[in-house]
């Protein structure tokens, strides 16, 4: 039996494969060019209003988040606003950067992963305060000592913190942290309604602990099953499942970075999934290449059940629903 589980597979035509980090055009320059395609989230060019509180977010993971926590009190913008929109490869609009300009409250992931929110603040002068989901993570350099600075590197232009994950939408741990930050943050931009956000917040911190109840119940009967992750995306989930990553470092931080796995670490790649020892395959659907097709083909030969996540939230779905769909495609699939 072959079992393969695509939580979202939806693209057009504006679909970016390469990681790379594009710069970032000045807004006066940009002014000048007629941007088209990709260049910006539809919401991107809608500012905020003229005597509200505006919220800028880099990816929709975090507009969602926001919007929770928010309850329709305050205007929610997110620069990358679909599935369809790579944040690796994301150039920003001049539209986008006179979003950031106006913004009361700005959320990013942080950690390399969206840095054209970075050249954006740097480049607007905003003093509106940032919440870096990445330095709320347990997993942060320097969390236990808080210590907020960590060395970056850079590899083919896409900056990340060495050894660490930056894809810290998949731990709930970090989203609560989020969620309660963005709440103190509302309640000291609109006081009147802060006991309103921090309600909000404990209702979203509620739902989260059910998406942690169904990983709890997964370690109970997985605990210790090998995955194969084709990239970092979801390890934070598979970690809180129990399951146990035996993906080389070479392979994936080599699909990662654009770059060619290998032939030493693709032939590691594959000794390890004709092991037996792997019980799931986690790709990325919103990028692919030689070597990842390689393992889901080896994985479709040795009937290990693949499943898919995205990098941003699927068109309709909320932040608990979509993470809801990834636990339950995960429980599937290990129990098959």
């Amino acid at each position: 039996m072959k079992l393969r589980i695509i939580i979202d597979n939806t693209y057009d035509g504006c679909m970016t494969f390469a990681r790379r980090a594009l710069p970032v055009l000045g807004l006066a320059a940009a002014s000048a060019i007629v941007l088209a395609g990709c260049a910006g989230g539809e919401g991107a060019d809608a500012g905020g209003a003229d005597d509200g509180i505006t919220v800028v977010t880099s990816t929709n993971v975090y507009g969602d988040i926001a919007e929770q926590v928010a309850g329709g009190l305050v205007e929610v913008t997110s620069i990358i606003e679909s599935a369809s929109m790579d944040p690796h490869s994301f150039e920003a609009s001049a539209a986008d950067q006179l979003t950031v300009s106006q913004a009361d409250l700005i959320v990013a992931n942080g950690g390399g992963y969206d840095s054209f929110m970075d050249a954006m603040i740097e480049s607007t002068g905003t003093e509106a305060h940032v919440i870096t989901a990445s330095e709320l993570s347990h997993a942060w350099p320097g969390a236990e000592s808080g210590d907020d600075h960590a060395d970056e590197t850079s590899a083919d232009d896409h900056d990340h913190v060495e050894g660490f994950n930056e894809h810290v939408w998949y731990d709930p741990h970090t989203i609560e942290a989020v969620a309660e930050a963005v709440a103190a943050e509302l309640g000291e931009l609109q006081p009147e309604n802060a006991d309103a956000f921090a309600a909000n917040a404990d209702a979203f911190a509620a739902e989260l602990a059910g998406l942690e109840g169904d990983l709890d119940a997964i370690s109970a009967a997985h605990a210790g099953s090998g995955v194969f992750a084709t990239e970092p995306v979801g390890l934070y989930l598979l970690e809180a499942a129990g399951l146990v990553n035996l993906t080389p470092d070479a392979f994936s931080e080599a699909v990662e970075e654009g770059q060619d796995v290998p032939p030493a670490t693709l032939l590691e790649a594959l000794t390890i999934l004709r092991s037996g020892d792997v019980a799931l395959v986690v790709a990325n659907s919103q990028t692919g290449g030689a070597e990842t097709n390689q393992v889901i083909d080896e994985a479709d030969a040795g009937d290990i059940p693949v499943v898919e996540f995205t990098e941003t939230l699927p068109d309709g779905q909320t932040y608990i629903s979509w993470m809801q769909a990834n636990i339950d495609a995960m429980s599937e699939a290990l129990a098959a």
